[in-house]
C-alpha cells in the first residue's frame, strides 16, 4: 500500500546553530527568498519529546522558511538543545545527508560559490552509467551542512530506456 495522496517533498528541515548566518547564506550566497518566520517553542510538559523526538525542554528559538526555486522548501530551526547538540553528521554517519540544488551552469554556480567564500570539496564530477550526463560537486554551508550542486541539462543516460523519470527542478510539471 502506497502512501494516500502523496504529491512531493513540501520541505526540507534543518537546524543551524545561528540563525543570523543560515539566512545570510541561504539568501544572499545560495538565492533562497525569506518568506516567514515562527517564535520561539518552549513547553513546560512532554510536547516536545512526544512531538519531536527532542529533550522536552529544549527550546525551538526560532524557525524561519525559505523558498529556493522549484524545489521543496527549507524549514530553518534554531535550537536551544536542553541535552547539547551533536556535529553535523557526514554522509558516511548513520542520519548523514546532503541537499542537492539543481543549477542550470555548474561552472558558474562553482565560480559563485568560491567567490562568495565557500568550501567547495573538489573539482565537478561526471557521473557514469545511469546518470551519465550529470555532473555535480558538493560544498559545505558556514555550519558545515554539506549541499551539493547538480546539473544535467540534457538529461541522464537511464532516461531513454525508463517508463519512469526522477523530477527534474527545470522541467517541474514533466
Amino acid at each position: 500500500m502506497t502512501l494516500p495522496g502523496l504529491r512531493g517533498a513540501e520541505h526540507i528541515g534543518f537546524t543551524v546553530p545561528d540563525m543570523e548566518e543560515a539566512h545570510r547564506f541561504l539568501v544572499e550566497v545560495l538565492g533562497c527568498e525569506y518568506v516567514y518566520t515562527l517564535p520561539e517553542m518552549r513547553r513546560d510538559d512532554d510536547f516536545m519529546w512526544e512531538q519531536l523526538n527532542v529533550h522536552p525542554r529544549s527550546v525551538v528559538k526560532e524557525i524561519r522558511f525559505f523558498r529556493c526555486g522549484f524545489g521543496p522548501n527549507f524549514e530553518v530551526f534554531e535550537y536551544e538543545a536542553a541535552d547539547g547538540q551533536r556535529p553535523e553528521p557526514r554522509n558516511s554517519d548513520l542520519g548523514g545527508h546532503h541537499v542537492a540544488l539543481y543549477v542550470d551552469d555548474l561552472d558558474a554556480a562553482v565560480e559563485h560559490l568560491r567567490a562568495a567564500g565557500v568550501r567547495v570539496l573538489g573539482e565537478p564530477v561526471a557521473s557514469r552509467n545511469a546518470s551519465a550526463g550529470q555532473r555535480w560537486v558538493y560544498f559545505l554551508s558556514p555550519w558545515g551542512m554539506q549541499f551539493e550542486l547538480v546539473s544535467y541539462p540534457d538529461g541522464k543516460a537511464y532516461e531513454a530506456q525508463s517508463d519512469v523519470i526522477l523530477w527534474h527542478p527545470a522541467r517541474p510539471s514533466e
